[in-house]
């Protein structure tokens, strides 16, 4: 029974950002755990590679290009997807990211933060990375009844952090956005849950937490002192928290949830 309870043998996967590092982890375990995966993103040559991992560890993955901030690009991956693969089970939103431009150096006025770099943070993450992908892919599933949705938001989220004002932000949005769809939806089949990642080193925060050297910069020596488990999270210690949301069997009551996968950061005392 317990292993039943995390098998997605059969059901259909899309991961939209499955091109990235922690959106790859989590399209190698759900492929990993049964699921027919499709990956979605900008890069073919990343969801190339990552859809092969996937066949060579013995699933089942392909890749279909697709622009998160269009609607059309969308809908015409999702009806390929479906008419290759079958009905979408299992969306993971883990597209997005942040800007130069859009964080504030020490000694940054935030009232002259450039609007441009900040809309473009929020269509990156909210916009592309959650509403729009929401929208096409549910669409099926209403039809169906039947879905799980997994939006992927951020500590920095929760604990507005310092410098990255207007990521932080968007994945609050992310996370209010993820309750009230969870809300909507409910009573027609569709379960929509939230992974809030703590810090995992990865290319576009990787400036921010290391020295050129490979030692720690202060920012990032700063984090591991207030993280309990003294170490920044690797990405496949996302795959439990992916599985049991994507599950319709291990989480079948859990909607509007905010799982925190954080090594404890957001519980120690600042």
């Amino acid at each position: 029974m317990t292993n039943s309870l995390f098998q997605l043998t059969n059901q259909v996967a899309v991961v939209l950002g499955g091109t990235g590092s922690l959106g790859g982890s989590m399209a190698e375990a759900l492929g990993a755990a049964g699921a027919r995966v499709a990956i979605l993103g900008r890069s073919a040559e990343r969801g190339m590679h990552r859809a092969e991992q996937i066949r060579r560890d013995g699933g089942e993955a392909v890749f279909h290009s697709a622009d998160a901030l269009d609607r059309d690009s969308l809908s015409r991956a999702r009806d390929i997807i479906e008419k290759s693969l079958g009905p979408v089970d299992i969306l993971i939103n883990a597209a997005g990211g942040n800007q130069p431009e859009a964080t504030l150096q020490p000694g940054d006025d935030f009232c002259h933060l450039p609007m441009d770099a900040w809309q473009n943070v929020f269509d990156l993450n909210l916009i592309g990375g959650t509403v729009l992908p929401c929208q096409v892919f549910a669409e099926t599933m209403l039809l169906r009844n039947s879905g799980s949705i997994v939006n992927v938001a951020s500590m920095s989220g929760i604990i507005p952090l310092s410098r990255v004002v207007a990521y932080s932000a968007a994945k609050a949005a992310v996370i209010n956005l993820t309750k009230f769809l969870a809300r909507e939806w409910a009573s027609k089949g569709i379960r929509v849950n939230c992974i809030s990642p703590g810090f995992f080193p990865a290319e576009q925060n990787r400036g921010l937490l290391y020295n050129k050297d490979g030692s720690l910069s202060p920012r990032g020596q700063q984090i591991i002192n207030h993280t309990p488990s003294g170490r920044f999270g690797y990405s496949h210690e996302l795959a439990g928290a992916t599985i049991f949301l994507a599950s319709s069997t291990a989480s079948s009551f859990v909607t509007g949830h905010n799982l925190v996968v954080d090594g404890g950061f957001s519980s120690a005392t600042i």
